[in-house]
């Protein structure tokens, strides 16, 4: 998951993804030819727009900073636009706060403290919500993930039981902070081999390395790791269930009376099914959450 601390494992059944996009040669997850259609538009609530703070409401725009290369969260189309999910329920709640969404694309390690300097009124890019980045920005959290291990088809390959093999992952994300040095870890001290850590810019360099065989496997949040599984062309296939699951949440400057907006917004496309119907679209349902709240990953 992205810069997320250790926490409490347990599994869950594995999401349901967009239908498998067939691929010649090697896997491209970076810039989806299509996204899933429907009609999920939100319409503005004058009481919550009331919440706005002044600058952002008379600008019209919330600006969002966002790493666009985390499909099908957060991803390119083929004319550079910043699509996905995570984008679409923005996007609904910046309608209903009666504003429109700027988003500004960066690399991810750049935009929380872009937050924290005033760039960007909050940062959406799957930032999985901890005690350690509670201490830099608040969150907002509307949906929960977990982590996905995936392989070649037909290596079998056991999360728990990795020592030894070449893990590719994205650098700077929980799974490259945190869980697979980890890992690696537990395995030195059991007298085993270290776990490779195989790090790249983007995750779908890190995918590409599963399918070019230069790593045994990959871990990414779990609707990231099937999404890629989907365009693999049958190339790859998850390993075990998802875990550590946690919150999402989107990244808000501290003191920002942008906050409690974007809370009520999120709570407001939940309570009229325009959040489900997102998700359900999008087919990641499962990590669905009945309740936007604040700092809810610093308190487990």
């Amino acid at each position: 998951m992205r810069t997320m601390h250790k926490r409490t494992l347990f599994a869950v059944p594995v999401l349901a993804v967009a239908a498998a996009l067939a691929l010649a040669g090697c896997v491209d997850n970076s810039t989806p030819s299509t996204t899933p259609s429907g009609d999920t538009t939100a319409t503005k609530d004058a009481s919550l727009a009331g919440l706005l703070p002044a600058d952002v409401k008379s600008a019209g725009t919330i600006t969002v900073g966002v790493d666009a290369t985390y499909p099908p969260n957060e991803y390119k189309d083929d004319s550079g636009k910043p699509v996905g999910w995570d984008i679409e329920l923005f996007n609904a709640v910046a309608a209903k706060l009666g504003v429109t969404a700027t988003y500004n694309v960066a690399s991810f390690g750049t935009i929380i403290p872009s937050v924290q300097g005033g760039k960007y009124n909050v940062g959406l890019s799957s930032f999985t919500d901890n005690a350690e980045r509670e201490k830099q920005v608040d969150f907002v959290n509307y949906f929960t993930a977990g982590v996905l291990w995936a392989s070649p088809k037909g290596k079998t390959v056991d999360p728990s039981n990795a020592c030894g093999l070449k893990v590719a992952v994205q650098a700077t994300t929980y799974e490259d902070t945190d869980e697979v040095p980890a890992k690696s870890k537990a395995c030195v001290a059991a007298g085993k081999k270290a776990i490779t850590n195989v790090k790249f810019d983007a995750q779908d360099q890190a995918t590409q390395a599963v399918i070019l065989g230069q790593a045994d496997a990959m871990s990414a949040d779990s609707p990231v790791t099937l999404y890629a599984i989907s365009k693999s062309g049958g190339k790859l296939q998850a390993a075990g269930d998802s875990f550590e699951n946690a919150p999402y949440g989107v990244a808000i400057a501290k003191g920002s009376k942008l906050e409690t907006a974007i809370q009520k917004a999120f709570q407001a496309i939940i309570d009229d099914g325009t959040y489900k119907k997102i998700l359900d679209k999008w087919g990641v349902t499962a990590g669905a959450v009945t309740e936007a709240t604040i700092n809810a990953g610093g308190k487990s």
